[in-house]
């Protein structure tokens, strides 16, 4: 006979105290065991990721064997028992979640903060398969807890014995979540987009901000956030301006009159390139690209190290050309020409 059998024979008070004695002693033992896990380096963060669930649990379960003991009615013990049983399932799910979170996080730890290529594929992955493993245990934590009501369990069996039928009405209603979780295992695999990526989409530019298990958020430039949904990315057409890498050719448009001369504006682009750290030295150059009625477009093609610094060095240059233009061609500029016609009769043009 056990503990909890042998206080089934004494008084309400023996009773009750004998199980606050044995909680006691479960959580002073569950204390010194995580106390002692702490002092590994290896075990703190986990320990301390499940110190209160752990906590939490251990009481559950020492109650939950103590209802013997108590000798309640039938109907108060089967209650009590449920939800006692759904507690300790409910908080030993949410100690095995931290604990996976924690694990992918400590995973994603050697490329937080890297720019590059490699990096970002894998924190793409190890992102979205966090999310999908925590959702996971969430969802068997649920099941194993409604398991425990018999009302559910019985509807349950019957859904299942109809699975034909129940299985064509959820996946009907249930398409626009399934597509969106079938296109992030597909992002996860193949990375069209990764979390820093620099896109433009719906004419929007942006970065990759967040990829959840449904949707995907693009920080904006002027600091909004565009959420999408996982599956416009596999079903609409975007552009990824750092997907092989970050390096970008930006182009700079001059409309100028005539009478410029090109090799002059290309020998003062040199200039210009070499007093900023904007310009990553692998292409500059100055083309005549279009011919037009009243002025000629020149390109200025030049190449930065990413899209932010491309944009700042495309605003430098052209700033830089028009004040230079303006002071030292001033008549480069863009202008009208007009010829005005003299008619005077003719006995005035004899004379």
């Amino acid at each position: 006979m056990d503990y909890f059998d042998t206080l089934a024979g004494d008084s309400w008070p023996v009773r009750i105290g004998g199980i606050l004695i044995a909680l006691l002693v479960a959580v002073l033992v569950c204390e010194v065991a995580m106390r002692l896990g702490r002092r590994s380096q290896r075990l703190r963060p986990a320990i301390n990721e499940v110190l209160l669930p752990g906590r939490v649990m251990v009481a559950g379960l020492v109650l939950l064997a103590s209802l013997a003991a108590l000798d309640l009615p039938a109907g108060v013990n089967d209650v009590l028992q449920r939800g006692l049983t759904i507690g300790v399932l409910g908080v030993a799910g949410f100690a095995v979640s931290r604990l996976v979170g924690l694990g992918f996080d400590r995973a994603m730890v050697p490329y937080t903060g890297l720019a590059d290529s490699a990096s970002r594929s894998r924190r793409t992955q190890l992102d979205f398969f966090r999310r999908a493993s925590v959702m996971g245990v969430i969802g068997v934590t649920v099941a194993l807890c409604l398991t425990t009501i018999p009302a559910v369990r019985a509807m349950g069996l019957s859904l299942f014995a109809s699975a034909g039928v129940a299985g064509i009405v959820i996946g009907l209603a249930a398409q626009p979540t399934i597509s969106n979780l079938i296109a992030g295992v597909q992002i996860a695999m193949t990375q069209p987009i990764r979390i820093g990526d620099v896109v433009v989409v719906e004419d929007e530019w942006g970065r990759i901000e967040e990829i959840s298990s449904t949707y995907v958020v693009v920080a904006i430039w002027d600091q909004r956030r565009l959420i999408l949904p996982l599956s416009y990315f596999l079903q609409r057409p975007f552009q990824n301006w750092t997907r092989q890498s970050t390096e970008l050719l930006q182009p700079v448009t001059l409309y100028v009159d005539y009478s410029l001369p090109v090799a002059a504006v290309r020998e003062h682009l040199g200039r210009i390139l070499e007093k900023t750290q904007l310009w990553d030295k692998r292409v500059s150059n100055v083309q005549v690209t279009e011919l037009g009625e009243h002025t000629m477009r020149l390109r200025v093609l030049l190449s930065a190290a990413d899209a932010s610094k491309g944009w700042d060095l495309r605003c430098f240059v052209r700033e830089e050309l028009v004040t230079w233009i303006r002071e030292t061609f001033p008549r480069a500029l863009p202008r009208a020409r007009m010829e005005a016609t003299l008619n005077l009769p003719e006995e005035r043009r004899a004379a």
